[in-house]
């Protein structure tokens, strides 16, 4: 059935572009710390630390909080399928006349089919999310201990 290859096919533009989004994030926040630093004070450069043990407390803080909005995203994204796959498989009950019909049967397959998909989808995409999300805090303790914290 073609819908279940255009599900396929949203759900791993969905993961994508995820991905994207958090590391396009991580990225600015990497280069927007870059340009915060005083130059100005390398005669104290534990300030300079400081600064960017803080700016990595920052990125941190920000890569948990963005990836708690995309798994609140990717969930109702699934709930939302899941909801729409019941609901098409009542509407085609309702329009057939006795429930023991070939086309109604298809259809509470197929309702079950996708709302098994949605799940696995959306626990294959929040596992990815937590992989960025774990690469990312990683980096930024790398960078803080090559400032020495």
């Amino acid at each position: 059935m073609k819908l279940n290859h255009l599900t396929k096919q949203i759900s791993a533009l969905g993961r994508r572009l995820t991905m994207v989004l958090l590391s396009l994030s991580a990225i600015a926040f990497f280069w927007q710390g870059a340009f915060l630093l005083n130059n100005a004070a390398m005669a104290n450069p534990t300030n300079n630390f400081v600064v960017a043990a803080d700016l990595g407390n920052k990125v941190q803080n920000k890569v948990g909080e963005d990836t708690k909005n995309a798994k609140g995203f990717i969930r109702d994204t699934a709930d939302k399928v899941e909801e729409a796959a019941r609901s098409n498989a009542a509407k085609v009950d309702n329009a057939t006349d006795d429930n023991d019909s070939a086309i109604a049967n298809r259809a509470k397959r197929d309702a079950g089919r996708i709302q098994q998909r949605a799940e696995e989808d959306a626990s294959r995409t929040e596992k990815a999310v937590d992989n960025t999300k774990n690469v990312i805090e990683k980096a930024v303790d790398n960078v803080k201990d090559a400032f020495g914290k």
